[in-house]
């Protein structure tokens, strides 16, 4: 029996921030764009829920930041850190521009946003409950994707071009042949929730001593906590019960105790799988990878949402001309490598000597003095600034390109 096809000018698998950013600037550009998202919604317990300075920057390039802010979120204009006695605190009052702070947002607010702004606009379709489960190639040109809609029957959808919008296990990457570089990660991450009461500490904190790590996250009325453990000890640790972890908090933090008992069972506390890769080559005839499904950040800064968005703004500005023409050569898809091959390896060296000097003597148990780099920007307010900007704004940030932003 024949497969129903259709046809679009670009089709992006995965509604994630990268796939609904892209989709977004496309549309603005006249191109006719359709995004495939598998869920029905975005309301999902996201971990990712920071939206950093460059990126409010882009919404109100955009003309949607005034409907940012009037979405439930917080702001962050410190982050205040302590690593085996060291404090490292980093000031984000001193970044350029607007904003000088992090935002936190449930991120299927975000991406309601995104969606709604999109759909104004006569190019752009939206297609919830619909899972990419392939490519369609004609020779080695990538074609299009096969997917299956809401109501379970498989279709195709031909495209001039198919972007990797579908995260770390993407399944277009995977049908691609694509294997990205793994550069391994001494940790995985435990995420739970305790109340915050109004006169607790605000902002972003971390500790980390001998043995433990230990993120916290003002949400408002309560803290969005990660706890850092060693790579592949999730079972382990669990069997030692709930209550081995409630004596672990009270210790990096007494304060917490009056709420521990909160946390009543390792159902209320989710595994992230820590990765960190990186595809030497993101693009083939006809398909394009970006965000996670081009490298896998760690969480480490929490960056990864916002270099991901980065991705998408480059892609939609060297890229909608072109699609717009119905002219795209794998020249043009290589254009886009090269770059935001340079940020994303850049932030991703910095992870990973993060990870060697700071996270795997913590999950290790060493003791000793904090790190030589922690203790040398704690001396130096120049250094600490710098690594502000990395983390809020990042290397080579992108703007809106001109077609995208609201004119009169």
């Amino acid at each position: 029996m024949a497969v129903a096809s259709e046809e679009t000018t670009c089709v992006i698998a995965g509604g994630g921030p990268a796939g609904m950013v892209l989709g977004l600037l496309l549309a603005r550009g006249g191109v006719r764009v359709t995004v495939m998202e598998k869920h029905a919604d975005f309301l999902r317990d996201f971990r990712g829920d920071t939206v950093h300075a460059s990126t409010l920057r882009l919404l109100d390039e955009l003309g949607l930041g005034s409907r940012f802010a009037q979405l439930p979120h917080r702001l962050i204009d410190s982050i205040q850190l302590e690593m085996q006695g060291q404090p490292l605190n980093l000031d984000l009052s001193h970044l350029p521009g607007a904003h000088q702070h992090i935002a936190l947002v449930p991120q299927w607010d975000f991406l309601e946003l995104l969606a709604t702004a999109a759909e104004t606009e006569p190019s752009f379709r939206l297609l919830r409950s619909t899972e990419v489960t392939g490519v369609v190639r004609d020779g080695d040109r990538v074609t299009g994707v096969t997917y299956r809609d809401s109501s379970g029957e498989s279709k195709q959808m031909r495209a001039l071009l198919t972007v990797a919008c579908d995260g770390r296990g993407s399944t277009v990457r995977s049908a691609i042949g694509f294997e990205p570089r793994r550069f391994g990660a001494p940790m995985d991450v435990w995420w739970f929730r305790l109340p915050r009461h109004p006169d607790d500490p605000s902002g972003l904190a971390g500790r980390f001593v001998s043995g433990h790590g230990l993120i916290m996250i003002d949400r408002g009325d309560y803290y969005q906590i990660a706890y850092i453990i060693p790579k592949g000890a999730d079972t382990e640790m669990r069997s030692e019960g709930i209550e081995a972890l409630h004596q672990v908090l009270v210790n990096l933090v007494p304060w917490l105790g009056d709420r521990v008992g909160t946390l009543t069972s390792f159902d209320d506390v989710k595994l992230l799988d820590v990765q960190l890769d990186r595809l030497r080559r993101w693009y083939t005839d006809g398909a394009l990878c970006i965000g996670d499904a081009a490298h896998a950040m760690s969480p480490v800064g929490g960056v990864g949402i916002n270099l991901a968005v980065a991705d998408a703004v480059a892609t939609a500005r060297l890229l909608a001309g072109p699609l717009h023409a119905g002219r795209l050569t794998t020249r043009e898809l290589l254009r886009v490598q090269v770059r935001r091959w340079i940020p994303t390896a850049i932030i991703q060296a910095v992870q990973r000597t993060i990870h060697a000097q700071v996270v795997a003597d913590v999950v290790a148990g060493n003791d000793g003095d904090a790190p030589r780099g922690v203790r040398l920007a704690g001396r130096l307010p120049a250094l600490r600034r710098v690594l502000a900007y990395l983390v809020a704004i990042g290397p080579l940030s992108e703007h809106a390109p001109e077609f995208a932003r609201p004119h009169g």
